[in-house]
């Protein structure tokens, strides 16, 4: 029954990116970004809605109200597809995120996510790819978007840890512009090499803002790491009583 249901789920999924692919690109003729943005918000809460119908997959977020004001940095744990849509549809609307070239080769969700301006890089430029990361990531946040980024580069099966990159961290020091730690356990119940998603309850931790004022890279991606990795390690699995959470470091 699981797999039927992920199966299905998946049908929507697709569906959903070619309808709402089509959308942007026809509205994106004349509609502001902003609005874009709330388009593809759109998108991440229908198929978060979906997954809960169909998978009987569901979530619990904290710290919603702890987001700043003003465009930020988020540093996302990433395990799996799911956060890839559950922050496109519970952060703010004006969204950039950081993402292999590759992606923008796709027909039409290739052409969707150019009009969601985001940060394409070639992952096998190295300091290159954080030089031009920097650059457009900088832009953006003085034109009030938030920055989405996965320093891990990767999904990450639950319980591994790969280094995490310093361009989200550089990006920091150099604008000043605070981040957002995020944490979650989706990697338990949608794993990243398999279609089966597991009913349950996914919890998503928006850690407490971290200010980057006058500090250096290396400093913010050390509290960042540890941050996430720890709360992390509290989250539950799918049978696992989740242990207490720890709070941000000051």
């Amino acid at each position: 029954m699981v797999l039927l249901r992920s199966l299905v789920y998946l049908l929507v999924l697709v569906l959903s990116v070619i309808v709402f692919a089509i959308l942007i690109m026809i509205f994106g003729l004349f509609a502001s970004d902003h609005q874009l943005g709330r388009l593809g918000q759109a998108w991440g809460r229908f198929n978060l809605a979906a997954l809960g119908l169909i998978c009987g997959l569901k979530y619990r977020v904290t710290g919603l109200d702890t987001l700043p004001r003003e465009g930020a940095i988020v540093l996302c744990k990433h395990q799996s597809a799911w956060e890839t849509i559950a922050l496109r549809g519970l952060l703010p609307p004006n969204q950039s995120w950081v993402l292999k070239r590759e992606l923008m080769r796709i027909p039409l969700f290739g052409g969707a996510l150019a009009r969601f301006r985001s940060i394409p890089i070639d992952r096998s430029a190295g300091r290159r790819a954080m030089i031009q990361m920097v650059r457009d990531g900088q832009q953006h946040l003085e034109e009030g978007r938030w920055i989405v980024i996965f320093p891990e580069g990767t999904r990450v099966a639950p319980g591994d840890r790969k280094p995490y990159g310093i361009g989200g961290a550089v990006l920091a020091e150099r604008t000043g512009r605070p981040v957002v730690p995020v944490a979650h356990n989706a990697g338990h119940f949608w794993g990243r090499r398999t279609i089966r998603k597991l009913p349950g309850t996914i919890d998503l931790v928006i850690g407490p803002v971290i200010s980057t004022q006058g500090r250096k890279a290396a400093e913010i991606n050390a509290e960042v790491e540890d941050w996430i990795e720890s709360m992390v390690g509290a989250l539950p699995g799918p049978s696992t009583p989740a242990k207490p959470l720890r709070e941000a470091p000051e």
